[in-house]
């Protein structure tokens, strides 16, 4: 799929060692509980290139179109009922950046695309996001492309209890609010 400036697209070989090196970097990885080693990051991306293998639809690669360079990723996965996380089960929306690559609406420009995925392809009635509370640079993404905070916070199951990121917010757009908003 493609923006007028990036394509997202199932994930390369090629995309693992900047992928890697993206979840080594301590500003990417800030509202997470960790950095991830190159192994963790490896099977992380390999499983999301399962998963859009057996879907057809998942986290895409992101690539700019100008250069070819990857940047990221961004899309859609579901969420299982019993997940942890409130109102499952649902699509969830989700993106990681590389930091040089923040700043330039890359996020909003992507997952505009997936949301719109999600309403015409897949025909859900919402999709939801969630985040860390500190996160405000995802929080305004997710303003950005129409979704509302719903108010309620949960700890995500997989952070350790008591870490400092483990309460998150819960974002939500409809896809009626998606038809009545612009990016």
């Amino acid at each position: 799929m493609e923006t007028t400036r990036l394509i997202l697209r199932q994930w390369k070989n090629s995309d693992l060692p900047a992928y890697a090196e993206m979840c080594a970097d301590p500003d990417v990885m800030k509202y997470f509980p960790a950095v991830q080693t190159v192994a963790d990051s490896y099977v992380q991306a390999n499983r999301g290139r399962d998963y859009i293998e057996a879907h057809g639809w998942g986290f895409w690669a992101v690539e700019l179109k100008s250069t070819g360079e990857f940047i990221g990723f961004v899309g859609l996965h579901a969420q299982e009922a019993n997940c942890g996380i409130p109102n499952a089960p649902f699509v969830e929306i989700g993106w990681r950046l590389r930091a040089e690559s923040w700043g330039h609406g890359y996020a909003s420009e992507a997952a505009s695309l997936a949301l719109d995925y999600a309403f015409t392809q897949l025909d859900v009635d919402e999709v939801y996001s969630f985040t860390a509370i500190p996160n405000e640079r995802s929080k305004r993404v997710m303003e950005r492309i129409g979704m509302a905070d719903t108010g309620q916070l949960f700890n995500h199951p997989k952070v350790v209890h008591g870490h400092r990121m483990e309460c998150h917010c819960l974002f939500k757009i409809t896809k009626e609010q998606w038809g009545n908003h612009s990016v």
